[in-house]
């Protein structure tokens, strides 16, 4: 068993009591090795910029196109918005009322319905996008009216340096805001996409249903 593998099935070990969807995080590693993971077993996977997702994608054996689902993890930039819809089966960064628009728009172009993350910076980082938890049901209502996209849950990050103290009270206010949502608007959310190879663990100890995972996968 190689060091990939070995990874891979200590981590399904250990999150399973969870059974979160892992998406495996790829932005610093090429084809190979979501073949490689591929073949592991996992069918999720996560790239920050659109281009480098689409070169990476376009050399996929024709299966792995067929069968993978492709995320978008990185804030997505207006300007990228009409090469993403369509390419992605789940665009996890959107931070604004206006980018859901743009994206409307292009999926009404292509008639397909592109499925989305809001994110959330409830820790406020100046260095981060995402919607302020003040924000957040305003945006909702108005993206919900939006008729070629769909809200399917809610999307956070919380600081590199956050202790597990914090990291549980983030986490756990991210959950509220993601019950509170399907509560007012009488919809069901899907995904909870919070913690990442540092954080991932109490993530899920708050509700997680979908974790990004990357050097720890790979490394």
């Amino acid at each position: 068993m190689d060091k990939v593998e070995s990874n891979f099935e200590r981590i399904k070990t250990q999150i399973a009591p969870y059974n979160p969807t892992i998406i495996a995080v790829t932005k610093y590693f090429d084809e190979n090795q979501i073949i490689k993971y591929y073949k592991l077993g996992l069918r999720n996977f996560g790239e920050n910029r659109v281009k480098d997702a689409l070169d990476k994608m376009g050399k996929l054996p024709d299966e792995i196109k067929k069968n993978g689902k492709f995320h978008l993890i990185g804030h997505l930039q207006t300007n990228k918005a009409k090469l993403a819809v369509g390419n992605f089966d789940l665009i996890h960064s959107v931070d604004s009322v206006k980018l859901a628009e743009i994206i409307n728009s292009e999926a009404e172009k292509k008639k397909i319905i592109q499925k989305i993350l809001l994110q959330v910076n409830n820790a406020r980082e100046e260095q981060k996008f995402g919607f302020l938890p003040e924000e957040i049901n305003t945006a909702f209502k108005e993206i919900l009216r939006l008729k070629s996209v769909k809200i399917c849950g809610i999307m956070n990050m919380a600081p590199v340096d956050a202790s597990i103290q914090e990291l549980h009270k983030l986490f756990s206010n991210i959950k509220q805001i993601y019950d509170d949502l399907q509560f007012e608007f009488k919809v069901e959310l899907n995904y909870l996409s919070m913690g990442m190879s540092r954080d991932y663990i109490q993530a899920l100890e708050e509700g997680a249903t979908m974790i990004r995972l990357g050097r720890i996968l790979f490394e």
